[in-house]
């Protein structure tokens, strides 16, 4: 098979958390030991970090690795869900993974784990402790993928682990409490491993610290450091990727006590994080003239930083043009009431099943008086944004990782 072939066979043969939702979600580590087991436990051959949460988890993890890189470590990155090309999730040293070591993966290996019916997370995750053992790398910073207790990714037993925050998301399968979803976030906790908590939570904060105490594992709370944060120069911007600040930082003085990493290794990571693992999708400037920029921001936690950020716009006289669009599984009457009202707003859909419509997101949004078109693309809604912009407005894209992944793909590209 060609890499295309390849990826589609992997889409088709093992349920897509992204494309179908709640159908690919398998509750359980039974299959993930199981391939474990096959594949010699590559994870037990490099170091690793578990970094969970419900927002942030991503920036938090990509930071780590550019720290841990300007440090001198051969790293891994296992992230998800990818924007425009599989291998993003699954990357050394910045670089994504060879499109041959996919093929020669499913080739190789299909004879034993088609019979499991692994979900596509399941089999990805192999895949990337397989890829990591491979290439020998010092040690992985390892994204949660859904949840925590549960996940696949929590047969690690990293040096240590981080939970960013906790707010409402995935609440179908989390639990529809903040106490319920810490305590499924909580699942990473490991005995005698240091924990860190990125905010503070009147329901979280007591599982939090029961669960760290049941096992034994050093607790640190992130807005309870005393950290000088004024002379790092973090190339992520904004107030959510302050409050990730703090809780890497946090993070990066433990680690100091296990790996060698200075402060000079901090503040050349942290300057540099886009550029050394290449991140996406976190207020990113696509263009300067009119200013347009994604977020990948998709839940009430991520709106109630983005909404202000965005509202500033307006309150700066520029005229603002909103592309939204949202998947179905999501709070969305939550998410739309925070949205500006003085923006002019292109509703649109993914290309992923879970998509909302967007004429169904039209009529939520109606009803909070927000005013706009809808467009059956993120494409046709980016080129009459572009179309009705000045130089001097502002176009924003976002609501949905999706509608981004749409935005940066390249048949999706405007030229």
């Amino acid at each position: 098979m060609t890499y295309q072939e390849t990826i589609n066979y992997l889409y088709a043969a093992a349920p897509l958390f992204q494309n179908i939702g709640a159908g690919a979600y398998k509750e359980g580590l039974s299959t993930t030991k199981a391939l474990d087991e096959y594949f010699d436990h590559p994870h037990r051959k490099f170091k690793t970090i578990h970094v969970g949460g419900t927002n942030g988890k991503g920036s938090t993890s990509h930071s780590l690795a550019a720290v841990l890189q300007s440090a001198g470590y051969k790293v891994g990155l296992f992230t998800s869900p990818h924007l425009v090309d599989f291998r993003e999730r699954i990357r050394v040293n910045g670089e994504m993974m060879e499109e041959e070591y996919v093929v020669d993966f499913v080739e190789n290996h299909r004879h034993f784990f088609e019979p499991l019916y692994p979900s596509f997370f399941e089999l990805t995750t192999a895949l990337a402790f397989k890829y990591f053992a491979d290439q020998e790398v010092d040690i992985a910073v390892i994204e949660v993928g859904l949840g925590g207790r549960l996940d696949c990714t929590n047969i690690i037993r990293p040096l240590l682990s981080v939970i960013t925050n906790i707010s409402f998301d995935h609440t179908q399968f989390l639990g529809s409490t903040l106490k319920e979803i810490a305590t499924e976030k909580a699942g990473i906790i490991k005995h005698s491993t240091p924990i860190v908590i990125g905010e503070h939570g009147a329901e979280s904060d007591p599982v939090f610290i029961e669960v760290a105490k049941r096992e034994d594992a050093p607790l640190y709370f992130a807005e309870d450091q005393n950290l000088n944060l004024e002379a790092i120069n973090f190339q992520l911007k904004g107030d959510c990727q302050e409050k990730n600040l703090r809780t890497i930082c946090t993070a990066l003085n433990i680690l100091q006590k296990q790996l060698n990493i200075s402060a000079e290794h901090i503040r050349e990571g942290l300057a540099h994080v886009c550029d050394l693992t290449h991140l996406m999708g976190r207020w990113q400037t696509l263009t300067t003239s009119p200013l347009t920029i994604c977020d990948t921001g998709h839940n009430i936690g991520g709106w109630q930083y983005l909404a202000p950020r965005l509202q500033k716009f307006i309150d700066e006289g520029k005229r603002l043009h909103i592309i939204f669009g949202m998947v179905n599984d999501k709070d969305i009457t939550h998410v739309v009431a925070l949205l500006p009202k003085q923006a002019h707003y292109y509703f649109t859909q993914a290309s992923v099943n879970r998509a909302l419509p967007a004429e169904k997101l039209w009529e939520i949004a109606t009803n909070f008086n927000l005013k706009g078109s809808t467009f059956a693309s993120v494409k046709e809604a980016h080129q009459a944004a572009r179309n009705n912009a000045s130089p001097e407005d502002v176009i924003f894209i976002g609501g949905s990782t999706f509608v981004v992944a749409d935005l940066l793909t390249p048949q999706h590209k405007e030229t």
